[in-house]
């Protein structure tokens, strides 16, 4: 013949194989998807067998070849055991996949690799949960240079008395919460920032910033300084809508470094949520105001902003009648900024300049009467700088505003006579990092406030002015220390001056 001779398998032998198989199945050696893999491999077999033993008794030249031999025990066993490994691989596989799938549910909620200065984040399906804040203490001890009392002043040499205090720094206390998720492209985000104090509150044109109360029973203020969403992505730009952080003024006091210290302290004896800082001492406080922004994408480092925002009051600061108020409001404040970032090497920096315009009116005061039909619009503008190299930090600002004001946003902008009062400041801070964890920083910056055209009040506050040095330990990625001495001065337009040095040390807590 000329095929290959092909051997038959003898029915015996067949049954043989299956007795075999029941038997191992009887026994409990083999489970019920093992016996039926391996006995549906024997059926194959001998029906390839068949085929072959008839194509050889018509003649024709086949390749196949099956000889079994008689039945092993050992070796059905070993195979029975490579069976069984595969079949747990599969089912092992398949779990995994299982246990991703479930991972991904929305029903599952988990926790993202902690990453420090970021928070604690959760996953729970498409949505992401950030939860971040910060916790300081300071205590301060304040010394005045004695001095008259100054209208609009910000330092507290008038007060003729040592105080000392246990407070809250530049910064209060912070429980932020974050929910994000993006749909269809579109990147969403909701924020509530509550920022509680340590001292007692007292309620006032402030709020929780007017200033503390240090009597028994009393509580601490909470300002919710937080509560906006964003709606965007990185190719288009991202909307803002709700209440946060200004533009103007904004990265002058992101880059203070008496944000981990205490700075000046306006005042130890009953300290409110936070101190001055440098606040009216180099810049306008940028507030915390309702808004509809809208921020660009990146382009090669190049970054703007621009909003519309809650327009605010005149604020007679200085009191005693001596700057005009106003309480209505017919367009909206608006503010603008635009900042580079860029990097050479060691070097890197971020410039910024930014714009802020709005219309107070009708204007209100002694002289111009409760009817007066006056409004004047305030004006103001600002350009700064952040430079990193190596352990060498450098920052430099410089604000002018008319009708702007001094410390607070429209605070004395506007005489009583219904002039504008021209305002200027600037600061220039440094620090340097002489090892990992140690950073030594100091500052300077002042805050000017013009008179008007035909106005004398010579008890109104000419400038502010502080020096500021510190020391910073950072004992890890939570802990950092600090210690500090500030001596801040306030300056009126003719004889009055008031001075006050204060020597603070404290410890912050981030995550």
């Amino acid at each position: 013949m000329a095929g290959m001779s092909v051997t038959a398998v003898p029915a015996a032998r067949a049954d043989d194989y299956n007795d075999l198989l029941d038997l191992l199945r009887a026994k409990g050696s083999l489970t019920q998807s093992e016996y039926s893999m391996l006995h549906s491999r024997h059926v194959k077999h001998v029906r390839e067998a068949e085929r072959a033993d008839d194509a050889a008794r018509r003649g024709h030249s086949v390749r196949y070849q099956y000889v079994p031999r008689a039945p092993d025990t050992v070796d059905m066993e070993a195979e029975a055991s490579a069976v069984r490994a595969e079949v747990a691989a599969r089912s092992a596989e398949a779990s995994m996949r299982s246990a991703e799938a479930e991972m991904r549910s929305a029903s599952i909620v988990r926790v993202a690799k902690y990453v420090p200065g970021k928070g604690l984040t959760f996953h729970a399906g498409a949505i992401d949960i950030n939860l971040s804040g910060f916790v300081n203490g300071f205590y301060s001890y304040n010394s005045p240079g004695r001095g008259a009392a100054v209208a609009g002043g910000i330092s507290s040499g008038s007060s003729g008395f040592d105080n000392s205090g246990v407070r809250n720094g530049l910064l209060p206390a912070a429980l932020i919460t974050k929910i994000s998720t993006t749909q269809e492209g579109v990147d969403m985000q909701v924020v509530f920032g509550m920022y509680p104090g340590l001292n007692n509150n007292k309620p006032g044109a402030f709020n929780a910033n007017t200033g503390g109360s240090s009597v028994g029973l009393g509580t601490p203020g909470i300002d919710f300084r937080q509560v906006y969403f964003t709606a965007g992505n990185e190719k288009y730009g991202t909307f803002k809508i709700g209440r946060d952080i200004a533009l103007f003024g904004s990265d002058a006091i992101l880059n203070d470094m008496t944000l981990l210290g205490v700075g000046s302290p306006g005042t130890v004896t009953d300290p409110g949520n936070t101190s001055f800082g440098r606040i009216g001492f180099g810049y306008v406080y940028a507030d915390w105001i309702p808004q509809i922004s809208y921020t660009s994408p990146k382009f090669a480092g190049l970054q703007g902003s621009v909003g519309i925002f809650q327009p605010l009051d005149q604020y007679n600061y200085a009191g005693g009648g001596l700057s005009a108020t106003s309480t209505n409001h017919n367009s909206p404040m608006v503010q603008a900024k635009a900042t580079y970032d860029f990097k050479a090497g060691d070097f890197k920096g971020h410039i910024w300049t930014g714009l802020f315009i709005q219309n107070s009116g009708p204007l209100s005061s002694a002289r111009l009467g409760e009817n007066s039909k006056t409004s004047r619009m305030a004006e103001a503008g600002e350009v700064g700088a952040k430079l990193d190299w190596r352990d060498f930090q450098a920052v430099a600002y410089y604000y002018y505003g008319s009708g702007l004001g001094t410390t607070g946003l429209l605070f004395d902008g506007i005489a009583d006579n219904g002039r504008k009062r021209n305002s200027e400041g600037y600061y220039l801070q440094l620090s340097y990092t002489i090892m990992k964890k140690l950073r030594l920083a100091g500052s300077y910056g002042q805050s000017n406030l013009y008179q008007a055209p035909g106005e004398n009040t010579p008890s109104l506050v000419r400038r502010n002015e502080s020096e500021v040095g510190a020391l910073y330990y950072s004992v890890n990625d939570w802990l950092t220390l600090a210690t500090e001495f500030a001596h801040s001065e306030s300056a009126a337009h003719r004889p009055g001056r008031a001075t006050d040095n204060t020597v603070s040390a404290g410890a912050m807590i981030f995550f």
